[in-house]
């Protein structure tokens, strides 16, 4: 017996991807009766929904998010729950603490909803797990050529040299508050710098959330609690603040991003930025490409980025790929 099409039991629409016999949507972009969930962050963990699947993790990050939910359920990595007709397991991603990928197996076919992920080692974070699979629906952030991410550890020790370089001058590097900001900070530990690396408030709960799950971060203190200007130091904070009202109490601060997209200068000299620092928490060209021939699917579906890209580099290599095209954002602060 043919197995059915997979349009015919997972599909897109206005909310986002739906799990027809199961009766759940993956990351829907509005409130939906039953949701799926891979990780906090705001375009994939949105409020409103009736009853939600997520790792621990996930839940708990969303609650500190968005406030209460709606019910709940928490699926440890690994666990296979049946829902209805469809058999679902969720698998580390590798992208943030509790992300998931979603895996539905459905009448001898597997699929596998990636989320967003990343093959890098992360301290932070439990690292991605490759699930051999029929369909993969994967993300394309930095589905483009040129986007080629540097070694992680080389990319922190520009930032120490450049304190050894300019101690008179506050170092503030903008990260986002959820995944990168922790991640950045057990690299610069892991580098051996041991002074505290100060904190925008706005880090804070993330920060604190990751600190109670066990992770050792080392001082972090408020930048706003310090008594001078932090020449030599190091400040993190969200890249909104940087060169804004907030960032003049410092000793003529530095400005540094981490972000995959500080690899086009372009946007660097947008942002303003004199140190940028190509950390990213998603899949670079290369690593997209592996992955998706690693999974040894058939079909992939391609989303959240530069889909027309890697569809075309996959359809030269034989293996059929279709654009989503759902409704989500493109994380400048990735």
């Amino acid at each position: 017996m043919a197995s059915p099409p997979f349009e015919s039991w997972l599909r897109p629409g206005p909310a986002g991807l739906y799990c027809a016999p199961g009766d759940f949507h993956i990351d829907p972009a509005g409130p939906v009766p039953r949701a799926i969930i891979t990780h906090g962050h705001s375009d994939h963990a949105r409020p409103g929904h009736a009853a939600v699947l997520a790792t621990a993790d996930t839940l708990a990050i969303m609650r500190l998010r968005l406030g209460e939910l709606g019910q709940t359920q928490a699926l440890a990595y690994g666990e296979p729950l049946t829902v209805k007709d469809v058999t679902v397991t969720l698998v580390p991603a590798g992208h943030i603490l509790g992300s998931a990928q979603v895996v539905i197996d459905y009448q001898g076919q597997r699929a596998v909803i990636s989320g967003d992920y990343k093959r890098h080692a992360d301290p932070t974070c439990d690292p991605f797990e490759l699930v051999p699979c029929d369909l993969f629906v994967t993300e394309a952030t930095f589905g483009l050529p040129v986007y080629r991410h540097e070694p992680d550890m080389a990319e922190v020790q520009k930032l120490l040299a450049s304190l050894r370089d300019f101690p008179e001058r506050t170092h503030q590097v903008g990260v986002y508050g959820l995944g990168k900001c922790q991640r950045l900070i057990k690299l610069i530990r892991q580098a051996g710098y041991d002074r505290p690396i100060w904190l925008h408030g706005a880090l804070r709960s993330m920060t604190d959330y990751y600190v109670a799950r066990g992770l050792d971060l080392g001082a972090v203190p408020n930048a706003m609690d310090a008594t001078d200007k932090l020449a030599g130091e190091i400040v993190l904070s969200p890249p909104s603040a940087l060169g804004d009202r907030w960032s003049r109490r410092f000793a003529d601060p530095l400005a540094g991003f981490a972000s995959g997209w500080m690899r086009i200068r372009g946007r660097v000299r947008q942002r303003g930025v004199e140190l940028p620092l190509i950390i990213s928490d998603h899949c670079d060209w290369p690593e997209l490409i592996r992955t998706v021939t690693e999974t040894g699917a058939r079909e992939v579906w391609v989303t959240h980025g530069r889909e027309e890209a890697l569809v075309h580099e996959l359809s030269k290599r034989q293996i059929t790929a279709r654009a989503l095209r759902l409704v989500g954002r493109e994380d400048d602060s990735e």
